[in-house]
């Protein structure tokens, strides 16, 4: 019986479980998972769970994944080693062989080297990390957010909920330039002043004190000293792939993602690859892109799954990037990739409810919205089908349009 093994219990390696069953594998499945808890939505945990307003939402009962699709499920293992030329699997309860391999095992927050060992020091990942810091985020108490990204961003606005004071220290003049482009970065970041938030930009934390083993303050690199009663570290997350190293799969030289091509197969044989870790190119933009988002990682797994089902009929995968936020009771969303020139068709940048494009040449590649949920979709559609600015104003602006 022919196995297939999915090192990466998430919403990656679940999605790629259930379309190869879809797809109609029939063989052995395996999937491993590093963490003990069922597979669980992350974004909720720097958002609603994190302010008390949800409990952690799990996707699939053990019933579910053992009987109805028949997964032999392997929690609170952690993928060591991979040994292509045996086609095994090493974790810390053993090895396991397999015919077809799907990774994903996601991404894991930077960690800042020389951070002094002090409770109240933090990072946000998984359940345990959000049920300590729902915990720590008492009204009053101080909170300094270190990363204006996303995550560090979300945090920020759930602490505000909560009554603490939370102040957002980022080290780049302005935050998100990867994600969103400057000029929306620069949008974005308002946000933070005009909800009651410090943001300090082009600034890092110089030294942690703290008394009795316990965070006390911050000293900026302004020289300020700021009280902490917690600090969390939101600088970012790498490809979890450490464990590849030695295996002979072709890692990426900047940040050591898995290399992939169009279909999601790695260099190896019968090895595909679903979410955060995963470089290929997308097709849409004609470049080769790594993207850490929820819809990525979903849309992957089911690619992955239902190529390594099938693998002489897989399919390739492409899409226009599409993620999404929550600040201080606003819906932040993005789709494509920030490049090219920048537009405000609707709203302005010191507003709280705006549309921009991105185009090259007349071209529409990019789209960013604040509270503009209902447009977003229309807007992706635009992209995937080389719209151009008409259309993207066609959209926005639909009392304008012409009838003929």
């Amino acid at each position: 019986m022919t196995r297939l093994v999915v090192v990466g219990a998430s919403l990656a390696g679940l999605r790629a479980v259930e379309a190869a069953r879809r797809a109609g594998f029939d063989g052995e499945i395996v999937l491993i998972g590093q963490e003990t808890h069922l597979p669980y939505d992350r974004p909720p945990l720097s958002k609603r769970y994190l302010v008390g307003e949800a409990e952690a939402d799990f996707w699939r009962t053990e019933a579910e994944l053992r009987d109805d699709l028949r997964v032999d499920l392997r929690l609170g293992e952690t993928a060591t080693a991979l040994r292509p030329e045996r086609r095994v699997i090493e974790t810390t309860a053993g090895e396991i062989g397999y015919d077809r391999l799907i990774l994903a095992t996601g991404a894991a927050p930077r960690i800042l080297p020389g951070l002094p060992d002090l409770e109240g020091i933090v990072t946000l990942r998984n359940l345990e990390d959000a049920d300590e810091l729902r915990d720590r985020l008492t009204p009053g108490a101080n909170i300094v957010v270190l990363g204006a990204g996303f995550i560090g961003s979300e945090i920020a606005s759930s602490a505000s909920k909560l009554g603490a004071t939370a102040t957002v220290i980022e080290g780049a003049p302005v935050p998100l330039v990867r994600a969103v482009g400057e000029v929306v970065g620069a949008a974005l970041a308002e946000l933070h002043p005009r909800n009651g938030t410090r943001l300090e930009l082009a600034t890092t934390i110089s030294e942690y004190r703290g008394e009795g083993g316990r965070l006390t303050e911050v000293v900026l690199s302004t020289g300020e000293v700021l009280p902490a009663d917690l600090v969390v570290i939101g600088i970012g997350a790498a490809p979890a792939t450490s464990w590849l190293e030695g295996s002979g799969i072709e890692l990426h030289p900047r940040d050591r993602g898995v290399v992939c091509d169009v279909a999601l197969r790695t260099s190896l044989p019968d090895v595909w690859a679903a979410g955060d870790i995963v470089h290929w190119p997308n097709a849409v933009y004609d470049q080769s892109m790594r993207l850490e988002n929820w819809t990525n990682a979903s849309d992957q797994g089911l690619r992955a799954g239902a190529n390594a089902a099938d693998p002489t009929h897989a399919d390739e995968y492409q899409t226009v990037p599409y993620f999404w936020s929550d600040w201080y009771g606003h819906r932040i969303q993005f789709v494509g990739v920030a490049s090219g020139e920048v537009e405000f068709i609707s709203g302005s940048p010191d507003d709280d409810r705006f549309v921009a494009i991105f185009v090259d040449g007349d071209r529409v590649i990019a789209a960013a919205t604040v509270n503009e949920p209902r447009k977003i979709m229309k807007l992706r559609r635009l992209i995937a089908e080389r719209g151009d600015r008409s259309g993207a104003l066609a959209i926005v602006h639909p009392e304008l349009v012409t009838k003929e």
